[in-house]
């Protein structure tokens, strides 16, 4: 009797359990809605259609703004989930395929960079509601609030240290243990508060809120102007949960999971946000006599303890949720893409954790020449990155992705191109972006600004799409199909025993199970 072959070992190189294809696929539609909670309930996406109502457009425009912006995320996610589900592995891992086994470091890196700045910046600005809360519980303590330390005053650094810990506890117990936190505490809890304000803001204003009035009186024409700006900025701001969706969709046991979950989590909920943002926001009107658009203020002018209290730490939580899914994820697994052998998840999570106390974000975010043209231009570069992996997947391989083939660094292996890097990719990213970049940093081209990343997507997915014509024509045709493509090396995963963490390059992945 003949023994099987044993599966080929994939190359240590590129390969620990966190990178392997899902073992385990159980992120049901909640967990997907939830993900989405996490990131939508967020004070600055609040901030933004509250802001777009002061701006002077009428309540209902906002909300059919960001209806069509969200619409627009709501595709593409779904094209890239589509990607992640079937191939099982992170966004690093499927970045391989268009980049080249080694080249994918170089957009891995490029998403790290800005997820490091914003998780450090995102911290510092949750500690800031936890100075407040301090203050609050113990005016006593405000003598330690007027000295500097490299920026911050003494109680600023322990709040900021106690977010950092906090999260750092959260976030290195791994992926479901965050699905647990996500699914029962940061996307529900902001609801209850949000939705409470609401009701108490329109209640006091006896009704008198109205819908279809311009606060400034703003033209018809600016108005177009200004509602198509919301939508576009309303993409680019998901462009990076786009760019590393697979993270997420990796889980999902099947296509109807995270369609559903966002389905109800991106036009649903991120619209009904939108629309008690607006409605908080018209009450400060009646209620303040101003337009109030930031939460945590609107807490602060009802001048109840308990409520500032309950306030401040929602949107703390809030703020850790965001956290979590947009900046925290993906540069934990595109660290342990750079040396599998020694990163796993939780290790590519304590290096960002660390880097965002060295770059000392409190001093990025005061600084608008570091924020418009460090952080600006990396955004800048999202559009063509999303681009070429959508244009690979979809059009060029029809996605037909060998997945063990991710893992090789063998000369001939169908992702090694030339010493692992794929030209095609680069050439195709390299003048979208600059293009992109400058449309989005050049004063002159201010008008068009907003509009960059549609300018760098077309423009990368034309060019990567033209350079790939040969392998695009071999391709099957046909539609893209819809199973889980089956992988040698997810068995690999499954036949190791279970070991701990130091074992090595084949210990097993963080289980998700669940809801």
């Amino acid at each position: 009797m003949t023994t099987p072959p044993k599966p080929p070992q994939p190359d240590p190189r590129l390969f620990n359990g966190d990178l392997a294809p899902a073992p385990e696929r159980t992120w049901g539609t909640y967990s997907i809605f939830a993900l989405w909670m996490s990131d939508t309930h967020a004070i600055s996406n609040y901030a933004f259609a509250a802001s777009l109502f002061v701006l002077g457009l009428p309540a209902w425009e906002v909300f059919v703004a960001l209806l069509a912006g969200i619409t627009i995320v709501h595709w593409l996610m779904n094209r890239m989930g589509h990607a992640g589900h079937r191939t099982g592995v992170p966004y690093p891992v499927l970045a391989r395929a268009s980049w080249g086994v080694y080249g994918a470091n170089i957009p891995a890196l490029l998403r790290a960079v800005m997820a490091v700045a914003w998780y450090g910046i995102q911290t510092w600005l949750a500690s800031t509601a936890v100075v407040l809360l301090t203050l609050q519980l113990a005016p006593g303590l405000e003598a330690y609030h007027h000295n500097s330390v490299l920026g911050l005053s003494t109680l600023g650094w322990v709040a900021f240290l106690v977010m950092w810990g906090l999260q750092a506890v959260l976030l290195t117990r791994g992926m479901e243990f965050i699905r647990k936190v996500q699914d029962f505490a940061t996307g529900p809890v902001v609801w209850l508060v949000v939705l409470a304000l609401a009701v108490y803001l329109v209640v006091k204003a006896g009704g008198d809120i109205s819908l279809t009035r311009s606060l400034t009186g703003l033209s018809g024409p600016a108005q177009a102007k200004q509602s198509l700006i919301a939508v576009s900025l309303t993409v680019a701001t998901f462009l990076t949960l786009v760019l590393n969706y697979a993270d997420f969709a990796r889980f999902t046991p099947d296509h109807r999971s995270y369609r559903r979950g966002n389905l109800i989590g991106l036009p649903v909920n991120f619209t009904a946000f939108a629309v008690v943002a607006v409605l908080v926001t018209a009450g400060t009107i009646s209620v303040f006599g101003e337009a109030i658009y930031d939460p945590v203020k609107v807490i602060q002018k009802i001048d109840n303890p308990v409520v500032t209290v309950i306030g401040a730490l929602a949107f703390i939580v809030a703020t850790i949720g965001i956290n979590v899914v947009a900046n925290f994820v993906s540069p934990a697994y595109d660290f342990a893409n750079l040396a599998p052998k020694h990163l796993n998840f939780k290790r590519g999570g304590m290096i960002t954790a660390v880097l965002a106390i060295v770059v000392m974000p409190w001093k990025l975010y005061s600084s608008a020449l570091v924020i418009q043209y460090f952080l600006g231009a990396l955004g800048a570069f999202l559009g063509p990155l999303v681009a070429i992996l959508l244009v690979d997947y979809h059009l060029v391989r029809r996605g037909r992705i060998d997945v063990d083939a991710l893992f090789s660094a063998d000369a001939r292996g169908a992702y090694f191109y030339r010493r692992g890097y794929n030209p095609k990719a680069v050439a195709a990213f390299l003048p979208a972006a600059a293009v992109c970049a400058a449309l989005a940093l050049v004063p002159a081209f201010a008008v068009v600004a907003p509009f960059s990343w549609i300018f760098g997507m077309g423009l990368a997915g034309a060019l990567y799409a033209l350079l790939s014509r040969r392998e695009r024509a071999a391709a099957d045709a046909g539609p893209v199909p819809e199973g889980i493509i089956p992988s040698q090396v997810g068995a690999v995963v499954a036949e190791e025993p279970a070991a701990s963490e130091e074992a090595g390059p084949l210990a097993p992945p963080v289980p998700v199970k669940g809801s």
